[in-house]
């Protein structure tokens, strides 16, 4: 079961890419740019594998499902912090 692991470790590179930024207004727009992407770039080197690791061990519906409930399970976390 590697894809679960994955798909957190993409997602919360995601969370960090997207959210974390809004609560560090001191550095210039276009670094916090880069650092987004760079984090994005991250999220990918994880998400890539995990999906491809899924259409062959999950049915149609569960590769959908599975990160969904990791994204809100991350985002709740994110988000009491």
């Amino acid at each position: 079961m590697t894809t679960i692991p994955l798909l957190t470790d993409s997602n919360l590179f995601a969370t960090i890419a997207w959210y974390a930024h809004l609560k560090h207004w001191q550095p210039p727009l276009f670094e916090v740019i880069l650092t987004g992407w760079l984090i994005a770039f991250l999220e990918c080197c994880f998400q890539i594998p995990a999906n491809r690791i899924a259409s062959c061990q999950f049915t149609s519906a569960q590769p959908k499902t599975v990160p969904e409930v990791i994204t809100l399970t991350v985002f709740s976390f994110f988000s009491v912090l």
